[in-house]
């Protein structure tokens, strides 16, 4: 075990190692190759001492130890994401209490939960609490009804057993406080079974008042137990742990499962402040949630084993004075019910960042960071990102995200289908795209500057467009009357790489004249900000809001290139007889089989009955019956289209009404003529829902 400690002596990092002395040397090797934040560990620290130990277990109860005594900055710290209640039962009292109890654990005090909220608690004690009536007044209360010698109301309705005024001694209450807590920890059916045993005896005795009251106690042990979701079979008790996690921070979700039921649900949000593994970020749990409790369960799931599971497996067991499970669930109930805590998981991490994301003030000092860390005029209030995906070398697509005032605009969003560029070669993908967006942007100004000069009232006043969902506002296209797709500049262009992107994209800008637009890269390893022609790279601090909406604004462009590759690539897999016809585009396809159902059926069609189709006319349905039946058919002219109702681009023209690149068009990119369902320049509402601002 070793520990470093800064110049004033705090230890700010607690870790383990087989050989201390290759440890170290990881450390300091090679110091440009640690990650940011191990760099900044080790530039903090002034000396390390260590602790030698006999064997792995020692270890991790050290650790533990060390942890708990020291709070190091630099260790992954598991604090709760919100303050979780717990039902308590204090049995450390000569009078046990059921209460609902926050914040640190008492010795002496058996814990049910944690719950989601505190009325869920009350709700289930409510119930119980006619079978099991035990004390729940404070001390103040108590004494004082003492004194009285009278009991509190609920002494009078039959939900305390008044152990204040001596109606049950101390020992049938623990008695009742012991039966409470085993019906709370599982063992609900020998409770049942005896109320139910019990009033079938006092109807035989015509006790029927009795018969009825304990008819009602059987009812709301029921009421309480139907709260719980059964899930596995009675006798599991085990816990249930999952992480999602990113570059920065990790969330946890843990679900409780007790007598094949859900007893609680808790989790946390740690700050990533060292690089690990998710076996690593299971060895941390286990150990601090694990370190004092006495509630260890008898299996315990895990997502990933950690580096020493037989050590942490005989700690666990230590701890639970019997034997412990570790393992990660293969098949069954089991791994279905952890598949559902992992999406908890992604929801907490979700949640924790829209929260973090959307505060005004955060926004603001992100933009501020970023702005002083690239040395940018003002702060970046439009950011346009790139990012490029294929599967080696086919189906090249980019994605272009932009988030104004540090939140997504998906109304403004485009995906470029990458033509120009054969193979797995991202530095001329990146060099296509800027290209092809800005090309668009300097014709648009242009055009903009063209009507300011005729004195068009519409144009270059920055009037509102329909945007989409979100109602971007983009100055209108009076030929049109549809919004200007790129005619407003981003303050700064972020590329997903390193330093060939970044100069890749710069060379784009450059060769097209635009010089006022700033350009930097974000490499994945190590986070870092590429600057053109910089030999080093701009580190944000790892947990600043800067840092946190660069990973945002990348990984949205990521989605979104990924999304659209998978999309491309389904699409390359499905093949049709239609998609050999000459001129028959996406859109007429697809009216042509929602108007026959089926390719066979409109084989069997006349070229009268296809022309009947909305879009087709009496010479493109001469032509698909001759293409489906073998027939040659003659070439038709480039850029020639059917204007129909559903119209879509034919060959390289762009399309009709709905079609490509029309009204409803999907989301495209920046040149009409490569539209077809690809580039086409998208409407307001788009036929991909995220990209035109609307799902379909």
């Amino acid at each position: 075990m070793y520990r470093f400690r800064d110049e004033h002596g705090r230890v700010i990092y607690v870790g383990k190692a087989k050989s201390l002395r290759s440890r170290l040397n990881s450390y300091f090797a090679d110091f440009s190759a640690l990650h940011p934040r191990t760099q900044t560990m080790v530039q903090t620290a002034a000396r390390v001492d260590w602790t030698v130990v006999g064997t792995e277990v020692e270890a991790l109860q050290l650790e533990y130890s060390w942890i708990k005594e020291y709070d190091p900055r630099f260790n992954v710290r598991y604090r709760d994401d919100k303050s979780y209640p717990y039902l308590a039962v204090t049995l450390n009292e000569e009078f046990p209490r059921v209460m609902v109890m926050r914040g640190a654990k008492r010795k002496g005090v058996r814990y049910f939960g944690p719950y989601s909220h505190a009325w869920a608690i009350r709700e289930t004690v409510d119930q119980l609490l006619r079978v099991f009536p035990v004390r729940t007044c404070s001390a103040g209360v108590f004494k004082r009804q003492h004194q009285l010698d009278r009991p509190c109301l609920l002494g009078y309705i039959g939900k305390c057993s008044a152990p204040c005024v001596g109606r049950v001694s101390p020992d049938e209450h623990r008695l009742l406080a012991e039966d409470f807590c085993d019906f709370m920890a599982g063992n609900t059916g020998r409770f049942i079974k005896r109320l139910e045993r019990d009033m079938r005896e006092a109807a035989a005795s015509q006790e029927y008042e009795r018969a009825a009251r304990l008819r009602d106690d059987v009812r709301a042990l029921e009421r309480a137990l139907e709260k719980q979701a059964v899930v596995l079979a009675d006798t599991t008790d085990c816990d249930m742990i999952a992480f999602a996690e990113d570059e920065l921070e990790a969330a946890v979700q843990v679900f409780y499962v007790r007598g094949g039921r859900i007893r609680g649900q808790r989790g946390w949000v740690v700050d990533k402040v060292e690089e690990v593994t998710t076996a690593d970020l299971v060895e941390n749990f286990l150990i601090q949630a694990y370190g004092e409790s006495e509630s260890v369960p008898r299996e315990v799931l895990v997502p990933a084993l950690p580096p020493d599971a037989d050590a942490m497996t005989e700690l666990l067991a230590e701890q639970r004075g019997g034997p412990v499970h570790l393992r990660v669930p293969q098949r069954g109930d089991k791994k279905t019910l952890l598949e559902t805590v992992a999406r908890n998981a992604h929801e907490a991490l979700k949640q924790h960042k829209t929260r973090r994301a959307s505060d005004l003030t955060t926004r603001s000092r992100a933009l501020q960071e970023i702005q002083e860390a690239l040395e940018l005029d003002e702060a970046p209030l439009r950011i346009e990102c790139y990012d490029v995906s294929n599967l080696q070398g086919t189906n090249v697509v980019a994605s272009m995200v932009v988030f104004e005032d540090g939140l997504a605009r998906k109304s403004e969003y485009r995906r470029f289908t990458i033509k120009a560029v054969e193979g797995q070669d991202d530095v001329r993908s990146i060099h296509e795209v800027i290209t092809r967006r800005f090309r668009r942007y300097l014709a648009e100004s242009e055009k903009m500057g063209e009507l300011d000069t005729l004195g068009d009232p519409d144009a270059g006043d920055g009037a509102e467009g329909d945007g989409g969902e979100e109602g971007a506002h983009q100055p209108i296209d009076p030929e049109t009357g549809r919004p200007r797709k790129f005619a407003y500049p981003p303050q700064l262009v972020i590329v997903d790489g390193g330093p060939p992107q970044v100069a890749a994209a710069q060379r784009a800008l450059d060769e097209l004249g635009v010089d006022d637009i700033a350009v930097c890269g974000i490499a994945k390893r190590l986070e870092e900000l590429w600057l053109p022609g910089e030999d080093d790279p701009v580190i944000l601090p790892r947990n600043s809001e800067g840092m946190f909406l660069v990973q945002r604004v990348r990984d949205e462009a990521h989605r979104f290139a990924i999304t659209f590759h998978r999309q491309r690539r389904s699409k390359a897999m499905t093949v049709s007889e239609l998609d050999s016809v000459p001129g028959l585009g996406p859109s007429r396809r697809a009216a042509l089989l929602k108007h026959f159902g089926s390719v066979k059926r409109l084989k069997e069609a006349t070229p009268e009955q296809v022309a009947e189709v909305p879009g087709i006319g009496p010479r493109s349905a001469e032509g698909i019956v001759a293409a489906l039946h073998g027939a040659s058919v003659p070439a038709r002219g480039t850029g020639r289209r059917d204007t129909g109702a559903n119209g879509a681009a034919e060959n390289d023209g762009p399309g009709g009404t709905n079609g490509a690149g029309g009204t409803n068009g999907a989301a495209g990119t920046d040149e009409a003529p490569e539209a077809e369902g690809h580039d086409g320049a998208g409407g307001g509402q788009g036929a991909d829902g995220e990209h035109g601002g609307k799902r379909t």
